[in-house]
């Protein structure tokens, strides 16, 4: 098949790989004009704009959008004028679902069918494959399966589920129409915030394991602290990278996001490039507002998410707050942390 890909960034320049590998042809744009460079020396077609790109690729067109959300919107309003009756946009992007929905019935106008496709994958993508989570109208899911198929990790990504031996449709190769316009990244939304609880998780438990020798170094004793009443109980110095290898192999908390953390920490097992200051692209806040809608307690997500917010110091005033109201009622003044002897 043919198909365009606009926006050539870590994504969308491995998906395009990717397919090419596969056999399909690619017609390629990003705003930045060195970034099909290296596509084009791998055989696909570059454009210099979108108006070149939609005449090199064959009636009905299918063009693949892998750009940020926020830039969704402009990307449609230049590229739609530029289509016909029964071509094919696909937002592979981590839109919202709301959005989705809206886009689509103004292609539907206009006789153009829109997908949104939720992709995982990240940076492994061209090797590992990618799992995409689709939504929209299953006449145009059916026309993009080879496609999809290609990009996909295939059956062999993992150990068959007893059971789905017959059951005939495409999730045991790593891609799936998930329902009607909005659907792919409905799911993919809650499928990020639902990695947003795991990751909180291994962090907060290798911190855990990170402090368990907090009984070996000296305490504060004074009235504004309260005390390590058995520190005798924390005199570990444990090795973070190798406890997160051997948890790879044969753990129930084995995962790919495990896999990484483990590297990770083997490069560098204090994390020294890091601030600790983690963004949230918006799938975890949407997750968490969906979950209020349909009365669904989320507290992990939910949890997952605040935490986010307060690694980028959003909790600052509100630190200041509790600082603030402990001096007035009690007089307790602030600490530092080489006051409190904290390491």
């Amino acid at each position: 098949m043919e198909i365009g890909m606009i926006g050539l960034g870590r994504m969308g320049n491995n998906m395009v790989t990717r397919l090419l590998r596969a056999g399909h042809q690619c017609v390629v744009y990003d705003i930045h004009a060195e970034a099909q460079e290296n596509l084009v020396e791998k055989g696909a077609v570059g454009a210099s704009s979108l108006e070149e790109m939609t005449r090199n690729l064959p009636t009905p067109r299918a063009v693949w959008m892998m750009v940020p959300a926020a830039a969704v919107d402009s990307t449609l309003s230049d590229l739609v004028p530029l289509l016909d009756r029964d071509d094919i946009v696909i937002d592979g992007g981590n839109s919202y679902y709301h959005d989705d929905i809206r886009r689509a019935a103004a292609c539907a106008r206009k006789g153009i069918y829109y997908l949104d496709v939720g992709t995982s994958g990240g940076v492994f993508g061209l090797e590992r494959g990618y799992c995409l989570m689709i939504g929209g109208d299953e006449t145009a899911v059916r026309r993009l399966d080879p496609i999809f198929a290609a990009l996909a990790p295939g059956l062999e990504a993992a150990p068959r589920t007893p059971g789905r031996e017959s059951a005939g449709d495409t999730a045991e190769d790593g891609y799936l129409h998930c329902g009607p316009s909005g659907a792919g990244h409905f799911v993919k939304m809650v499928h990020n915030g639902i990695e947003y609880g795991i990751m909180a998780a291994y962090a907060e438990g290798l911190s855990i394991l990170r402090h368990a020798g907090v009984g070996k170094r000296p305490q504060p004793v004074d009235a504004e602290t309260a005390p390590l009443r058995h520190p005798e109980y924390y005199q570990y110095e444990l090795d973070l990278a190798n406890i997160a290898e051997a948890w790879r192999r044969g753990s129930v908390i084995a995962s790919w996001l495990l896999d990484l953390t483990a590297a990770a920490l083997l490069k560098d097992p204090d994390l020294s490039e890091f601030q600790g200051k983690v963004s949230d692209s918006g799938e975890g806040r949407w997750a968490v507002m969906s979950a209020v809608e349909e009365a669904t307690p989320v507290p992990v997500i939910t949890a997952a998410l605040y935490d986010r917010f307060s690694s980028r110091g959003e909790a600052d005033f509100a630190d200041r707050i509790l600082s603030a109201m402990r001096h007035e009622f009690g007089g307790h003044m602030e600490k530092t942390a080489a006051f409190t002897g904290v390491h």
